[in-house]
C-alpha cells in the first residue's frame, strides 16, 4: 500500500510517498524549512503543501517530536509549545482531508528500522536513538513498542542538563567538538543507558548517521551499537507504515 510519511523536525520537515510493503519512496522527498517560530497553523499549512504537491489525499502518518497519547501532543521538543495540548491528529485531518496518524518521531524511525533496516527480526530489547537537534530514543521488547521514551532529557551523572543538551547533534556543531570528543559523550551517555534498560541492540540514526565511521569507534557498550540502514528517510518510512498499520 502506499502512504504518505511526514517526519516534523527541529529544523527541517521532510515528505514522501512509501510503499509500506517495501519501505521504499516512491515519490520525490520533499524538505522545507521549518518554520521559526514553528506554530502548529505554520507547519500544518506547510503539511498540507507537501500532500497538494504530491496529488495525495490517502492515510498520512506523522513523525513530531513529543509525547502523543491518542493524537494529542503533551510535550515539544524543538518545536513550539503551542503543539501541546493540540490533536494533532485532528488538525492535520482537517487541513489536509487525509486519514491522519501521529506518532512520536523517535518511535516512528524506529519501526522502519524493525520493519526494514537494522532492527528487521531482532529479538529481545532493541533502541533506536536519532541525533539530531535533540536526541530521540525508541524502544522494542520482541517486536512491541513502548512508546515516548524521552530519554533525551536524562540527566548524566554530574550533569545540570539534559543529555541532549550536552550530546545531540546539535551541541556537536554548537561547541565544534571534534569527533573523538563527541564519541566520549556518546559513550558516556549510552553507557548509562545500558545499565538502565540493557539492550541487546542499540541503533544510532539521524542525519548524522551517515558519518557512523567518524563516532560509533568511541562507544563502547556490551550492546551492539549500528548505524541505522533507512539513515535519515526512517521517520518518513516510520510514518508512513505507522498509519496504514495502527
Amino acid at each position: 500500500m502506499i502512504a504518505l510519511g511526514i517526519d516534523i523536525g527541529g529544523s527541517g520537515i521532510k515528505g514522501a510517498l512509501v510503499d509500506t510493503k517495501t519501505g521504499e519512496l516512491v515519490s520525490e522527498r520533499l524538505r522545507v524549512d521549518t518554520p521559526n517560530p514553528s506554530k502548529p497553523e505554520a507547519c500544518i499549512a506547510l503539511i498540507k503543501q507537501m500532500a497538494q504537491t504530491l496529488n495525495y489525499k490517502g492515510p498520512m502518518g506523522v513523525g513530531i517530536p513529543g509525547i502523543v497519547i491518542q493524537g494529542t501532543l503533551y510535550s515539544a521538543a524543538n518545536i513550539d509549545n503551542d503543539w501541546i495540548g493540540l490533536n494533532a491528529e485532528d488538525a492535520i485531518a482537517r487541513e489536509t482531508g487525509c486519514a491522519v496518524v501521529v506518532r512520536n518521531d523517535a518511535d516512528v524511525a524506529a519501526v522502519a528500522e524493525l520493519n526494514f533496516g537494522a532492527g528487521h527480526q531482532q529479538p529481545g530489547v532493541v533502541m533506536m536513538f536519532t541525533l539530531g537537534t535533540g536526541i530521540g530514543a525508541a524502544m522494542f521488547v520482541n517486536g512491541r513498542l513502548v512508546p515516548n521514551l524521552e530519554l533525551g532529557h536524562l540527566y548524566l551523572r554530574g550533569m545540570k542538563k539534559d543529555a541532549e543538551d550536552y550530546a545531540s547533534d546539535r551541541i556537536r556543531q554548537k561547541e565544534k567538538l571534534k569527533w573523538k570528543e563527541w564519541g566520549g559523550r556518546l559513550h558516556e551517555y549510552f553507557q548509562h543507558i545500558e545499565f538502565l534498560f540493557s539492550p541487546e541492540l542499540i541503533i544510532i540514526g539521524g542525519g548524522v548517521s551517515k558519518k557512523h565511521e567518524k563516532f560509533l569507534k568511541y562507544i563502547k557498550t556490551r550492546a551492539a551499537v549500528v548505524p541505522a540502514e533507512l539513515r535519515n528517510e526512517a521517520g518518513i518510512v516510520g510514518a508512513a507504515v505507522t498509519a496504514v498499520s495502527h
